[in-house]
Formats: structure tokens, C-alpha cells, sequence
């Protein structure tokens, strides 16, 4: 069965632009759970601009509350996700400059660092995913770091899907390392962009197992429901 992971990032958006407390995303975590995702993400930036240490303290200490926590390779970041102990990682690239995430980790780059940082979540049983490009280099290179799962940046085909361009050059891409990933134990995430179509369009690659997905299901929940949006996504990915 695969699995939708809802990133509740922009309620903590929401949140603070008014400077108030409401939206909560604590009540969120616990909302979209009950109304059919499988588990929640957050993303704890170094600037903070969204979700807060407090916030991620108190949605990763919800009991039967399955938390996928992003962080960037920041030693400050590294150290506060140890102390917060989430049942999900993922290891994210981060530009303070960037309104979001603009693609995958540079393995080839960050390859001994992003090791070292691997063994300390695995020694705390942590399961640890990489958010990378989908190339089969990054693939090799994620499962020689040992992590258990990665997850393909879809931003790409996103934009081509809604250029209406032809995004089958790009599908395929994603294909061929999901099949490799598959083939070497990696369990195989998607996340970036997605809207109900790209969503459907990747559902067709059958060892992707989970898709995470925010900023479109925040923004539609504004004139359906979050509930209503959920189930629609659920519906998609069965």
C-alpha cells in the first residue's frame, strides 16, 4: 500500500505572518492523520522561517504520530534533530536564499559529510532518507552511504507537466532510478511540486512507495477542505 506524507510546513507559514499563534501546526499533525495521511514532514530550517523548534518538539512527541523531519547538513540542525528524536529523517540541500527547496543533495560534493551524519541517525534508529536528483550515480551513491530510503526531487517534471511540454524524457529518468533503488533494497519517495496530475502521472512507476506532498495540498485545502483534498490525493495513489 502506498503512503501519503503530508508536509504541514506553510500552516507554520500562516502561522507566522500573522505573529499569532493560529493556524497551530501541532492541531494540523494531528488533523490530517486523522482524516487519512500516513504520515506528516516538516522541515526545520536553519532560518527557521516556518516550523519552529518548539513546534517540532511537540508534533515529534505525538504518540502513534509517524514524523518525517527534513534537515539540512548543518551541525547546529544535526544536533537539535538528535535531541528530537523523530521516527523519520530526510537529509535535505538548503540555501537561505531559496524560497524552496530548488533540488537534490550534491552527493558527489557532500559525500563524507553526509556519511558521518548517516551513521549518527542509524545509531539511533532513526530511518534515514536523502532527497536527491534522479540520476543513477545518486542512487549508487545513496546506497553505498547505507540509508534506507531516498527520495527523488519531482520538481522538474512538475514544471514540464504544467508547461504542458513533454515530460516523458523526464518520467523515464525517474523510472530507471526507482527500478534501481528498488533493485539495491532502497524504498523509493517522491516529493516536489506535485499537484493531483504529476501525482498520477508518477503513480505509474509502481516501486515508488510514498509521495510527500505540501504546498499544493495546503493551497487547494483553502477552497475544498483539507479532508476533502486528502482523500482526493489518497484516492490517486492507491
Amino acid at each position: 500500500m502506498r503512503r501519503l506524507g503530508i508536509n504541514i510546513d506553510h500552516v507554520a507559514t500562516l502561522r507566522n505572518a500573522r505573529g499569532e499563534t493560529h493556524p497551530d501546526p501541532v492541531h494540523a499533525a494531528k488533523f490530517v492523520i486523522q482524516n487519512g495521511a500516513d504520515s506528516v514532514t516538516i522541515h526545520l530550517r536553519e532560518d527557521r522561517r516556518h516550523i519552529k523548534d518548539l513546534d517540532a518538539k511537540k508534533i515529534c512527541s505525538i504518540k502513534k504520530l509517524l514524523v518525517n523531519l527534513e534537515v539540512s547538513t548543518n551541525y547546529k540542525i544535526i544536533k537539535k534533530a538528535l535531541q528530537i528524536k523523530p521516527n523519520f529523517i530526510c537529509i535535505v540541500p538548503e540555501n537561505r536564499k531559496e524560497i524552496t527547496t530548488e533540488g537534490g543533495l550534491n552527493l558527489k560534493k557532500n559525500k563524507n559529510k553526509i556519511k558521518k551524519i548517516v551513521k549518527r541517525f542509524k545509531r539511533k534508529k532513526i530511518r534515514t532518507s536523502l532527497f536527491i536528483n534522479a540520476t543513477l550515480n545518486d542512487i549508487k551513491t545513496s546506497n553505498e552511504l547505507k540509508v534506507d530510503c531516498i527520495e527523488h526531487h519531482t520538481g522538474s517534471l512538475a514544471n514540464l507537466v504544467k508547461a504542458k511540454k513533454n515530460f516523458s524524457k523526464e518520467f523515464n529518468r525517474i523510472k530507471r532510478c526507482s527500478i534501481l533503488a528498488s533493485k539495491l533494497g532502497l524504498e523509493v519517495h517522491a516529493g516536489h511540486g506535485l499537484d493531483y496530475k504529476t501525482t498520477k502521472i508518477l503513480s505509474g512507476i509502481k516501486e515508488i512507495k510514498e509521495f510527500n506532498i505540501g504546498h499544493f495540498i495546503i493551497g487547494e485545502s483553502i477552497f475544498y477542505s483539507l479532508s476533502k483534498v486528502i482523500k482526493k490525493f489518497k484516492k490517486i495513489i492507491k
